[in-house]
């Protein structure tokens, strides 16, 4: 009977050091593809492909105001208000380049990403350069990885 029970104990604590170990590369690969694809469309002018990204309860910062967003839709809101944000102040030809993550970190289904980037942008015709941090979290959903927050940090 100890014997049965002391092999139950070991094979649960044996499974959850292997559901909770480290993440595979595929993991990884597979949690940052919403980054990816939320930069792509932002730099295609696709919002529609970035927003898809998203999942609908999302939280952002950004360094423009109201500077915080969230709840649902809240990346869809964002976008209106980074065009509006951008049209108002003469902003054109923005385009963000991500850096190599410094963490792309999974456990189970939610994921930490922190990835350098660079805004380049034209403000009234002359070229710009801001230098920041992408943070994300992400939740691996039924329909697969979504950002469920997201922070724009200037350097």
């Amino acid at each position: 009977m100890h014997k049965k029970i002391f092999f139950a104990v070991a094979l649960v604590a044996i499974l959850g050091a292997v559901a909770t170990g480290p993440a595979l590369a595929s993991d990884k690969t597979d949690a940052f593809a919403p980054v990816q694809q939320f930069m792509d469309g932002f730099n295609k002018g696709d919002m529609k492909l970035a927003l898809a990204a998203c999942a609908d309860e999302t939280s952002i910062i950004d360094n423009f105001a109201p500077h915080e967003w969230h709840g649902a839709g809240a990346c869809a809101k964002w976008a209106s208000d980074f065009d509006a944000a951008v049209k108002r102040d003469g902003i054109t030809d923005g385009k963000v380049a991500l850096g190599k993550p410094k963490h792309v970190d999974v456990t189970a289904d939610r994921a930490y990403v922190v990835v350098p980037a660079t805004y380049t942008y034209k403000l009234k015709g002359k070229p710009m350069k801001l230098y920041g941090q992408w943070t994300a979290a992400l939740q691996k959903l039924p329909a697969g990885w979504r950002l469920t927050g997201w922070t724009w940090s200037d350097q």
